[in-house]
């Protein structure tokens, strides 16, 4: 996917996973019971965080790193018709993998 959004600071777009249909031990779910997904794919990454020395800390995730975040964490905003979330470096939890 190709966001033409350019996040600022330590700021991270990710476009998050689909939740589970079925859960492991074979129940289908309805749309209303699925929980919201913690798990994402990075698609933009900002330059880091403005230090007070002028510097810029980089930030620890590139894009296509699968991570993991907060349930409520970030802004979900829709950019071309998909749904991605806006996330501070410090909301996300994890990388996978």
């Amino acid at each position: 996917m190709a966001v033409s959004l350019k996040p600022l600071d330590d700021r991270v777009v990710v476009e998050p996973l689909s939740a589970e249909d079925v859960t492991a031990g074979g129940i289908v779910l309805p749309d209303s019971a699925k929980e919201k997904p913690q798990r994402g794919k990075v698609v933009a990454v900002g330059p880091g965080k403005l230090l007070d020395s002028g510097d810029r800390c980089p930030v620890a995730v590139v894009i296509g790193d699968e991570v993991l975040f907060g349930k409520y964490g970030g802004t979900d905003i829709e950019v071309d018709g998909t749904e991605v979330k806006i996330l501070r470096e410090s909301d996300i939890l994890a990388k996978v993998g």
